[in-house]
């Protein structure tokens, strides 16, 4: 049954008294009762009480189930931890001159790069992701070395000031750059295949590693695609990354997916991906879901600009919250991190108040 899926379904707000009926989902701060069982032209519903009993023989389903409900170790990066037993938001840093979010505003000055990354951190961003090249739909190719003067000297400054930084790159020579610099965390869209030797720059280095889904990343991040079916086509591309990552030196544990919302998807691709986002859980490592602004809030709301999809990307990230994703990679991080502390109180009461 190797196209077997399972997606985490009917989560109930405490697991008190319930004890054989529901699963921690990912040692966080959900809890479910049910898998959505997806296999080729058949979706059933299993409860968790009879999931041992129906799937105990067959090993990818207990594999699938393992991961599920694996806890996430946290990751320690010098002074600072990441954990992901609880939502976090990464707030993005984009140095660059035709950044579809901010219009190039803090592009050339280092000084105010890091003060506004600073102030990203102040406002609750657990991690500060620094760009320096626009991945936006038909964005020109950067030279590497532009690349490493907007973000190296912004990363040094934040880094000395204590923040946790990623770096936001698909080339090598920047990864090195910006590891260098200080950062922490590579985040790829390209999944380590845009460039031959990144793979070797992330496995040398020990760093953690964001791998995101795009339909042909060795050419760029916007490629045309047919899937059969998005969800299970995306999780397939994922697992079979992951494998191969970790065949070349890359620990498990030190990577994080991303589904790509945005990056080779329609609209209705972009939905279902949302709609059906627990399924990820079984590749046993956090997820980061990166909706924050994107053109589908536009598409469904008047093609409203980016400036003025505030109240989508609130909708979006609690949408992924409610599926249990650990990083929430957004723009407007102070209204972000409100929306998910609010979450937080009310999932605390749910889990004591009974």
């Amino acid at each position: 049954m190797s196209d077997l899926h399972l997606r985490p379904v009917q989560f109930v707000d405490s697991p008190v008294d319930r004890d054989g009926e529901v699963a921690r989902l990912a040692g966080g701060m959900l809890w479910f009762a049910a898998y959505e069982v997806i296999e080729p032209g058949r979706r059933s519903t299993v409860a968790v009480s009879e999931f041992m009993d129906e799937f105990a023989h067959e090993a990818r389903a207990m594999r699938l189930h393992a991961a599920i409900t694996a806890p996430r170790a946290p990751w320690t990066l010098g002074e600072r931890v990441l954990r992901f037993d609880q939502p976090a938001v990464a707030g993005i840093l984009n140095l660059t001159p035709d950044s579809f979010s901010d219009g190039g505003a803090l592009m050339g000055d280092a000084a105010a790069g890091a003060a506004a990354g600073i102030d990203l951190a102040a406002a609750g961003a657990t991690l500060i992701d620094v760009g320096g090249e626009s991945t936006r739909p038909g964005a020109a190719l950067v030279w590497e070395g532009d690349e490493i003067k907007r973000v190296e000297p912004v990363i040094a400054r934040l880094a000395a000031a204590g923040a946790l930084v990623s770096i936001d790159t698909r080339k090598s020579a920047v990864m090195e750059a910006a590891l260098a610099a200080g950062a922490a965390i590579v985040n790829d869209v390209s999944a380590l295949l845009w460039d031959d030797r990144a793979l070797g720059v992330v496995a040398g280095a020990g760093c953690p590693v964001v791998l995101m889904h795009s339909p042909d990343p060795a050419k760029g991040p916007h490629g045309e695609a047919r899937y059969g079916n998005v969800l299970t086509d995306v999780f397939d591309w994922l697992e079979r990354r992951i494998e191969a990552v970790v065949a070349a030196g890359i620990d498990r544990a030190r990577i994080v997916v991303d589904p790509g919302i945005g990056f080779g998807k329609s609209l209705a691709d972009n939905l279902a991906l949302l709609n059906g986002l627990a399924l990820f859980h079984g590749l046993g490592c956090p997820i980061m879901l990166g909706a924050s602004r994107k053109r589908m809030i536009g598409a469904l709301s008047n093609e409203a600009k980016a400036s003025e999809r505030l109240g989508g990307s609130i909708a979006l990230a609690l949408k992924g919250v409610e599926a249990g994703v650990q990083l929430l990679r957004v723009h407007d991080v102070a209204q972000t991190v409100q929306a998910v502390r609010v979450w937080r109180g009310l999932r605390d009461q749910a889990l004591v108040g009974r």
